[in-house]
């Protein structure tokens, strides 16, 4: 019987979020030290695309967060998940894109999307509701 409780457990693992960034940090040293100029490209990328332009910084971290959701990676959601706190996003902006994963991605999104949101209220450090 299908239950919602790994929806559930993943909305009380806030802390997790900010560990999994720590975790990942050093192993992002190691590789950037042996290849240098593609670190320094994609954070070039990263940089152009998420300049404010017709669409703001905090809506392109938001379709980001959604992207990480589908991709289902854990790095990602934490990365995006923040820079969206640190743009100005709200919990139910959060909410509301991943909404749009689960339309276009369906149960997995509702338990990486469960995730995301857990670490968006972890970095904009409120309490899920």
């Amino acid at each position: 019987m299908y239950t919602h409780r790994g929806i559930l457990d993943a909305m009380s693992d806030q802390p997790r979020h900010h560990q999994v960034l720590d975790d990942l940090l050093p192993q992002h040293r190691a590789l950037r030290h042996q290849i240098p100029q593609v670190y320094q490209r994609f954070v070039a990328l990263g940089d152009a695309a998420l300049t404010d332009g017709a669409l703001s910084r905090k809506v392109k971290e938001l379709v980001a967060l959604a992207i990480a959701v589908v991709q289902g990676c854990d790095g990602c959601v934490a990365s995006h998940a923040q820079a969206a706190v640190r743009a100005g996003a709200t919990a139910q902006e959060a909410a509301e894109a991943i909404g749009v994963t689960i339309l276009m991605h369906g149960g997995p999104a509702t338990i990486h999307g469960a995730r995301a949101y857990a670490a968006f209220c972890e970095f904009a450090d409120t309490t899920p509701s």
